[in-house]
């Protein structure tokens, strides 16, 4: 039995994280695994997918062309796995025929790519109080792969590796305090060897929190570490003003990096400050550096080579979002586009970042080498960039729109919400189109004082769908990476998620309202479409296995359901898998060898048990747990349990009754620290683990109550205290 001493729950033990892995080795299941390198990880084979967005260009594209514009109609699912509760946004990555999945609160799955068979399961055993700390904490955008290593950065600040082969824990360091502002919502890239991560930061957090790090992927020794508030001997650290240090806050980097491996420059968006209306801080006079900013930063030292501006933000538009790398001919179209660079050549092939970096829509095409601008356009409906000079790039904001006295409510597009927010565009090659997704919303804004306690970003917020938007929350914009010019549009009444481009020609797309579509590239035509039940959170991918393609979707819940309420769908989180008919469907996957772990097998009859109970110092009779832990229990066992185990524990067919004999006669002999372990690791049903120990423990004391066991003396954790309890 798994020690878990008090510490764990008095939170010593909240800066080591306890793995759980269970399950099989890759090795011999789904054939020996061939380990990851820089160059597999910058040119990954077709059939793999090994970074968030396949490639650290972030195009969200992959040349996989089995499936195609003409035969995508017969796609059809062929596997479907839950996944663990929570906020679910994750990204699947494959290699040699294994997928592997992260899940909420750093739940990390391996999983036979072919069959949607479990290989193995790490859980991470997160903190009880983190939620106490940090918002939304169990979000886990993606993972990264390299050498035999899975690599994720955890909700509890850490960045670990665990073994590709067994779900075994390799490495794990710290890097800042859980308590003290840091979240981390999104894991790394692989860059040269180092693992490399940006993270949100809550204010307490200060200057210190809001930082991009770099590890060592195979050892996790930090290399580097970039603050993205500027500071001390920067020298933009003028630009806050006379803000003080330590009331620096909020400047977040909480997406995922871009990479060129010719320029060795790793690129990344960073988010507002705190407050946002910058009569809070020092006035709207200064830039804030280096929020709201591109930052390109040399690989090997972290040092900042150049920074780009998108605009100083007032109101919550963050720009951490995806920046794609495209080398390209630039010819900006001034039909289109809107602001241009002068000083562009015409037809000359540029390396280009571009792409929306952030929640106004703009698209903003920069020289990736030096960070010039280029030109830069609005997709949806936007009033808060009013000019950018193009010679300089220096955005100026439409003045009506930023707040000069608190209490006034000012009418901003977008909203807060975006916009442009989390669920990625893609870019294909093939038609030199970026495929962007947008969410069509305005706002009234409000600036608070900071003196009345108006929360992290100062401001109230009203939000409505766009003018002129017919009611349609989600659109897709194709426009060329070229010249700036819409190929063509597409808009929905659900709320737009991630994008996918393939060499089929075909670009797949997610909503909120739980579609999942195939679209031609060229037209924007639907050539195939499937209703998965609920909002298609995750990032999709494609894949091979033995010369079959398959596409993956995710689904959980969307934040923003609030604007289209009559779109009733679930919030459940499932990972679906589809295929053409020749790629078949049941396929068994790996054998698995029979388990039956100590202490799961429990005999019903009372004489196979009696001979334990002479080692127990205390019983169940004698007050063994308290009225508040039991109190707590019956209120997790009616939102997580009666719906198998019965309101009134009556358990439906199949479910064993958790009260009166046969439940004695089950555990008689037994101690309460079996009770603990087969709750913990059995329930809910194919979710054990999903829960606190504290959680585990306030069941066991419910059932011990309903069981007229007495209240006593608060359960303690202690595995081994829990094991001396027994059952008369």
């Amino acid at each position: 039995m798994r020690m878990m001493s008090k510490l764990a729950l008095g939170g010593a033990l909240a800066s080591l994280a306890l793995a759980q892995a269970s399950g099989q080795s890759i090795q011999g299941s789904s054939g020996s695994f061939t380990p990851v390198t820089d160059t597999e990880v910058q040119n990954p084979d077709p059939a793999d997918w090994l970074s968030w967005r396949r490639t650290l260009d972030s195009w969200g594209y992959s040349p996989l062309d089995q499936i195609t514009r003409e035969n995508v109609a017969d796609l059809r699912m062929v596997w479907v796995r839950p996944l663990p509760p929570g906020h679910q946004e994750g990204t699947p990555l494959v290699h040699d025929g294994v997928m592997y999945f992260p899940g909420p609160a750093d739940v990390i799955e391996a999983i036979d790519a072919k069959s949607g068979q479990l290989i193995w399961q790490y859980r991470r055993q997160l903190p009880e109080d983190i939620g106490d700390y940090l918002p939304v904490y169990d979000t886990n955008r993606n993972i990264a792969i390299y050498g035999n290593l899975i690599i994720a950065a955890s909700a509890d600040d850490y960045i670990y590796a665990l073994d590709a082969r067994t779900g075994e824990v390799a490495w794990e360091t710290k890097i800042l305090d859980y308590r003290h502002g840091a979240k981390q919502s999104s894991g790394p890239i692989i860059a040269e060897g180092l693992a490399i991560t940006g993270r949100s930061c809550e204010p307490e957090g200060g200057p210190e929190a809001c930082v991009i790090t770099a590890h060592n992927a195979l050892t996790g020794e930090e290399v580097w570490r970039t603050p993205t508030i500027a500071q001390g001997s920067d020298p933009n650290d003028a630009t806050w003003g006379d803000v003080p240090l330590e009331d620096r806050q909020q400047v977040g980097a909480w997406m995922i990096a871009s990479y060129d491996p010719e320029l060795r420059l790793v690129y990344m968006g960073t988010s507002v400050t705190a407050p946002a209306p910058k009569i809070a801080l020092a006035g709207p006079e200064h830039t804030y550096l280096y929020h709201n900013s591109t930052l390109a930063l040399d690989v090997e030292t972290g040092a900042i080579r150049w920074h780009y501006q998108h605009m100083v933000d007032n109101w919550d538009i963050d720009h951490p979002f995806p920046r794609m790398l495209v080398d390209t001919a630039q010819a900006p179209d001034p039909a289109e586009v809107s602001w241009i660079n002068p000083d562009i050549e015409p037809g000359r092939t540029y390396k280009v970042l571009t792409g929306v970096p952030g929640k106004t829509g703009v698209i903003y095409t920069l020289d990736r080498e030096t960070g010039e601008f280029l030109w830069a356009r609005p997709t949806i409906e936007q009033n808060l960039v009013g000019d950018i000079d193009g010679a300089t790039g220096r955005v100026t904001l439409n003045p009506e729109t930023v707040p000069t006295e608190y209490g006034k409510a000012l009418y901003i597009c977008p909203s807060p919400a975006g916009g442009t927010n989390y669920p990625a565009g893609a870019f294909s090659p093939l038609t030199g189109i970026m495929y962007l997704t947008s969410t069509n919303t305005c706002s009234e804004v409000t600036a608070l004082d900071p003196a009345t306690n108006p929360g992290v970003y100062a401001m109230s917020n009203r939000q409505h769908i766009a003018p002129g938007a017919e009611d349609n929350v989600g659109v897709i914009h194709a426009v060329s990476a070229e010249n700036g010019r819409t190929a063509w549009e597409w808009s929905t009444r659900a709320g737009m998620q991630s994008l996918m481009t393939t060499g089929g020609g075909l670009l797949f797309a997610g909503d909120a309202g739980g579609y999942f579509r195939a679209m031609d590239q060229l037209s924007g035509e639907i050539l195939w479409q499937v209703n998965l039940g609920s909002s298609v959170t995750g990032y999709p991918a494609t894949f091979m296995v033995d010369g079959q393609q398959y596409v993956a979707a995710s689904t959980g819940r969307w934040l923003n359901d609030t604007f289209t309420p009559e779109l009733t769908h679930g919030a459940q989180n499932t990972l679906f898998v589809f295929a053409l008919p020749q790629a078949g469907i049941g396929h068994a996957g790996p054998y698995r060898a029979p388990v039956n772990p100590a202490g799961r097998a429990i005999a019903v009859d009372p004489a196979q048990n009696n001979g334990q109970g002479a080692s127990f110092s205390r019983k169940v009779g004698d007050g063994v747990y308290s009225a508040a832990q039991a109190r707590a229990g019956e209120a997790l066992y009616r939102q997580r349990c009666a719906a198998c185990h019965g309101t009134d524990f009556q358990p439906a067919p199949g479910s064993p009754t958790l009260r009166g004999g046969a439940f004695l006669t089950n555990w008689r002999g037994r101690s309460v620290g079996d009770l603990f372990a087969y709750t913990r690791d059995n329930m809910p049903v194919g979710q054990g683990g999903s829960l606190s120990d504290a959680q585990y423990l306030s069941l066991v004391a419910y059932m011990l109550e309903i069981n007229g066991y007495p209240h006593g003396e608060e359960l303690d954790p202690d595995e081994a205290m829990l094991a001396a309890i027994g059952f008369e």
